[in-house]
């Protein structure tokens, strides 16, 4: 096959050049007046090759932008600040609801939003109380609320190791990860001013 020398060149056009007073025919299509947005993808223009590298010379991507909005653009990350559903790390599904506890689809469904908005509650609660995710995921590894203190905290974790140690159990071992974060938890914890 083929290629045409002019990258983008639209061949047996019949459109004119959209430049002021030009016979041509328009085979290289331009950014228009309308920039794409939520509202469609915009409009062209289309050139001949001498008004399209006219247009190319004097085209400026940053026209109308603040200069913040210019080094956003211009930064290696632009587009990437916001998290989108897709690249969350749970891709924003989290476990999938266990139907056989529900004679309901819909209550299995309104569990788990009532669950998700009892996180996000938590998660604003955390963050007025100044506790940062590390402090929370020990928090809820042990099932303690945020207002625990070293007594409680103490409790917690006798009650925990005692449920998932193998020696508490006819040598189950099937526990020892639960353990091991719960360990891990409470060591977290335990140094915190707050149980001090």
């Amino acid at each position: 096959m083929k290629h045409d020398r002019f990258h983008g060149r639209v061949r047996h056009s019949s459109r004119p050049c959209d430049a002021p007073g030009c016979t041509e025919v328009g085979e290289f299509r331009a950014p228009g007046e309308r920039a794409p947005g939520f509202d469609g993808p915009g409009n062209y223009r289309w050139f001949c090759l001498d008004h399209v590298r006219a247009f190319n010379q004097g085209y400026d991507f940053f026209r109308g932008m603040t200069r913040d909005e210019i080094e956003r653009a211009q930064s290696p990350l632009s587009g990437w600040a916001a998290e989108t559903r897709a690249f969350r790390p749970t891709a924003g599904v989290d476990q999938a609801p266990r139907w056989a506890d529900f004679t309901d689809p819909l209550d299995a469904i309104s569990a788990r939003a009532r669950a998700r908005a009892d996180d996000l509650r938590k998660g604003q609660e955390a963050a007025r109380r100044g506790i940062n995710p590390a402090d929370r995921r020990a928090y809820d590894t042990l099932g303690l609320g945020f207002e625990a203190d070293r007594r409680a905290l103490r409790a917690r974790y006798s009650e925990l190791v005692r449920r998932y140690h193998p020696d508490r159990n006819g040598g189950d071992r099937s526990h020892e990860a639960q353990l091991g974060e719960v360990v891990e938890a409470y060591n977290h914890l335990r140094r915190l001013p707050a149980f001090s």
